[in-house]
Parts: structure tokens; sequence; C-alpha cells
């Protein structure tokens, strides 16, 4: 997947602009891995920001819209492409970095990109 595609919402996940993902429980490979608590529609930076709560205790997690494989609007749930420990392992979200520090979404990009972690 390509930097760029790490950053877009893929067009059969059943994503449509203007859904309001907050709230919603988000589903690893292998299991729930907490609730959404911010999402971006940016374009070249779309992504969910998940409170993971008890899981990894309180850590908040970035996942580029790209891991996404599946928008489940009736259920309120958001399937990815990346199992529990490939997320506890990400680096965590540090939002007093996130507005103020250039080429701060790289160390994710570099991250999610990893082939077979």
């Amino acid at each position: 997947m390509s930097e760029e595609e790490i950053w877009g919402y893929q067009e059969n996940t059943g994503y449509r602009l203007g859904i309001d993902l907050v709230g919603y429980k988000v589903e690893a490979t292998d299991g729930a891995i907490g609730k959404i608590d911010k999402h971006s529609e940016d374009v070249g930076a779309s992504h969910l920001v998940v409170d993971t709560g008890a899981w990894i205790f309180g850590k908040h997690v970035l996942l580029p819209a790209g891991t996404i494989t599946r928008v489940d609007t009736a259920g309120e749930k958001v399937y990815v492409n990346r199992s529990k420990d490939q997320i506890k392992g990400a680096p965590e979200f540090d939002e007093g970095k996130y507005g103020g520090e250039a080429g701060y979404l790289d160390q994710f990009a570099r991250y999610y990109n990893q082939p077979h972690m």
C-alpha cells in the first residue's frame, strides 16, 4: 500500500463522506480493540483515533483510513485489517503533536506500511 493509499478511505468499505464514526466500535482481525474517539476525512490524511480503554491501559491509537476493510453503519462497527498486537505496537497518538508538528503522521504511515508486520 502506498503512502497515499494508507491515508484514504477505500471505495469498497461502505464508508461515505459525512458519516460520523465517533463512538463506533473497532474490530481488529482478531477481536475488539476499542471505540472511535475522533475521525478525519482530510484528503491525504484521513484516519481514526481509537480509545482502547482498559485493553491497553487507555492508550489512544491512530489508524490510517487505508487500514479499514469495512464500515457497518447499522451495527456501528468499523473493521480494520490489522491484529490486536499490530495495533498495540503502534506509536501512541499524541494530541499535542498532532496539530502542530510537521511530519507527525509520517511515523504512522511508516508503521502501518510495514509488510507482514
